[in-house]
């Protein structure tokens, strides 16, 4: 994984997005919050001045990657997060901007899914809400068990063709399917899949099991979505799920997680920034921006204070003896065939 910093900046790196030349900031601000429409209401309902007071402060951190989808808060997301950009006074072109499409957007049976006929109209209302000739890295929001991989991967190729969009990726996907869309990209010369987003955290490290292997191998790029497991480790609820009003996780449990595992993580993390000084998210942000196939680590935030607190886990740098508590707490419980290649690739192995 490439590193950069920008000499002068705030302590902002910068990754290349997957295998490709463009450099994103290892924190992506996520649009989930902004609008709050529909079901979306219980994540953020952050207005226009709100979301450029949110939008500004990150661009100012140097934060240069933001991340929405054509679904959040009904469409009304992607066109907040267009006008924060415009009013922010930020060249088109210093902002690296994703949005998604897969999710229902209308009553037809056409107005959701992965088929080349709705990623076609998808990304046409994505252009217009967002206020934009182009989208940086367009993604499919998740898997459609219906449309043939090798459709959604043409699709996607003609746009990059065209000019609506420049990078792909997909969110959601298993290990088989991305493996395949890459394989069918390659072999018909369309653009390669560049990202996977998917959701990571400390107290939920499933994704190392086949995907993480998967991303290093063929060098794509992964955002996480939810590193705080919807707030679960932001170090405000009790083992009883008990938060503070108006807590997301009090009201939208998801995503699911073990909550024992989760709250003995909580427990260390909690030690480890009480010795620091710090808050429990800034060490759970930490320990995700820490793994070496992480590229960038969506934040959402409802105010800019809890912007700033989550954007000061850059400036954490958690020593071999923290990382091995932490690692210790969190680890995943042995699950075949890992246990079986583990034992008979010890013979193997350069360290043996």
């Amino acid at each position: 994984m490439v590193v950069m910093r920008i000499e002068g900046d705030e302590p902002m790196r910068y990754k290349k997005l997957g295998d490709t030349g463009l450099l994103v900031s290892e924190i992506c601000l996520g649009a989930m919050t902004f609008g709050g429409r529909g079901v979306y209401n219980v994540i953020g309902m952050l207005d226009q001045p709100a979301t450029d007071r949110i939008v500004a402060r990150a661009l100012d951190a140097g934060v240069n990657f933001i991340d929405t989808a054509d679904t959040y808060s009904e469409g009304l997301s992607e066109e907040i997060t267009g006008r924060a950009i415009a009013n922010s006074g930020r060249k088109r072109s210093d902002v690296v901007l994703a949005t998604k499409v897969f999710g229902v957007v209308g009553s037809g049976p056409n107005d959701r899914g992965a088929s080349r006929g709705h990623i076609m109209d998808g990304v046409k209302a994505s252009l217009k809400r967002l206020g934009t000739d182009y989208i940086d890295l367009y993604q499919i929001h998740a898997f459609d068990p219906l449309t043939p991989i090798e459709e959604t991967v043409r699709a996607l190729d003609d746009l990059v063709r065209e000019g609506h969009v420049r990078y792909v990726g997909v969110s959601n996907w298993p290990a088989w399917a991305i493996m395949k869309a890459l394989g069918i990209a390659e072999r018909n010369g369309w653009t390669r899949l560049a990202t996977l987003q998917a959701y990571y955290t400390i107290a939920g490290r499933d994704l190392e099991r086949e995907i993480v292997p998967l991303l290093t191998s063929e060098k794509l790029g992964l955002m996480v979505w939810s590193p705080l497991a919807g707030g679960l480790l932001s170090g405000k609820y009790d083992r009883n799920g008990q938060g503070p009003d108006g807590a997301r996780r009090v009201s939208f449990d998801f995503p699911p997680v073990d909550k024992d595992r989760a709250f003995n993580c909580v427990d260390e993390m909690r030690a480890i920034g009480q010795a620091r000084g710090v808050s429990v998210a800034r060490i759970a942000l930490a320990w995700v921006l820490q793994r070496p196939f992480v590229m960038s680590v969506i934040i959402g935030a409802k105010t800019v204070e809890q912007l700033d607190d989550n954007l000061a886990a850059t400036e954490i740098t958690l020593t071999a003896e923290e990382l091995e508590r932490l690692d210790r707490v969190s680890a995943l419980p042995a699950e075949y065939p890992g246990w079986m290649l583990a034992r008979q690739g010890a013979t193997r192995s350069l360290n043996a």
